[in-house]
């Protein structure tokens, strides 16, 4: 089998298993109950937002067959990005990559293959390995523009015409402030801080409750306030597919908020946003 290796340098997620499973079996989780049609996860690494992603992924359905997953970090007017190995390598084992639903997809989603080291993908699948041991995955990264909303109802589609029980997990993180960012329009300390929690970033999730894909976008690409849009849009465009109801906040915080780092005069000044939300079975979305 042809597995695509780890491309990220150490430090974003353990590599021992048992330092992974003694990471995710500490957290409180999201296991019990419904489970999400589709989740949202942040993918930066797991010492600043591992909390918050391990909250999106395990509150899906642990006997998925196939989970979609939407990566970001693409600019509009970038095509789609497929891997194109038979599976991926974890430290847990590997994932198998969905190849029949891969190739059904690329007849109606033309893209190139990702070649690239990038995390919105790689830093999430160790906990994918954990909480869905038995799926298959999609490896899709989608840039940011309104065409990947119709991209996640497309994808939607096609696994529901192979008869697959499929979920769907997107990847972004939210407003990155500071000046290693180059964005420091509310300045520094504890009222940008402020500012990033209580005005940007909930606007953003406002916008990703709300379902518009068109403001889902509009928000990101005028307050810098989320990296991966495209990413947002295609679980957005799968979630309406599904019929699922509004999307529910499950955990949100801020790198900031890791052993209360101070944002003050010799604190942190640079920080970003993390949210993880699920999409149940309800109503359909707007």
């Amino acid at each position: 089998m042809n597995l695509r290796a780890e491309s990220l340098p150490p430090g974003w997620y353990p590599r021992n298993p048992e330092e992974i499973r003694r990471f995710l079996t500490g957290l409180p989780g999201k296991g019990a109950g419904e489970k999400a049609l589709a989740a949202l996860s942040p993918h930066a690494g797991w010492y600043y937002s591992g909390n918050i992603a391990a909250a999106a992924i395990s509150a899906l359905d642990p006997e998925t067959e196939t989970l979609v997953i939407f990566g970001g970090h693409l600019p509009r007017g970038v095509s789609p990005l497929f891997a194109e190995e038979d599976g991926v390598r974890t430290p847990l084992g590997p994932l198998v990559i969905d190849g029949e639903l891969r190739e059904a997809v690329r007849k109606e989603i033309p893209g190139r293959e990702d070649r690239f080291r990038d995390n919105t993908v790689e830093v999430l699948l160790p906990m994918v390995r954990f909480y869905l041991p038995r799926t298959k995955i999609l490896w899709l990264r989608l840039p940011s523009e309104e065409s990947s909303f119709e991209a996640g109802r497309i994808v939607a589609g096609v696994i529901g015409s192979l008869g697959r029980r499929g979920a769907a997990l997107g990847s972004t993180d939210l407003t990155h402030y500071g000046e290693n960012y180059g964005f420091t329009p509310h300045g520094r300390g504890p009222e940008a801080l402020k500012w990033v929690r209580e005005v940007n970033d909930r606007g953003f999730i406002e916008a990703v409750e709300d379902g518009s894909p068109q403001a889902v976008l509009s928000h990101a690409e005028r307050n810098g306030s989320a990296c991966s849009a495209g990413a947002v849009l295609g679980v957005l465009g799968w979630a309406g597919a599904l019929g699922a109801g509004p999307a529910r906040l499950l955990e949100y915080g801020t790198s900031a908020d890791i052993h209360g780092m101070p944002v003050s005069g010799g604190g942190v000044e640079s920080f970003v946003g993390y949210a993880a939300l699920g999409w149940y079975a309800g109503s359909a979305l707007p």
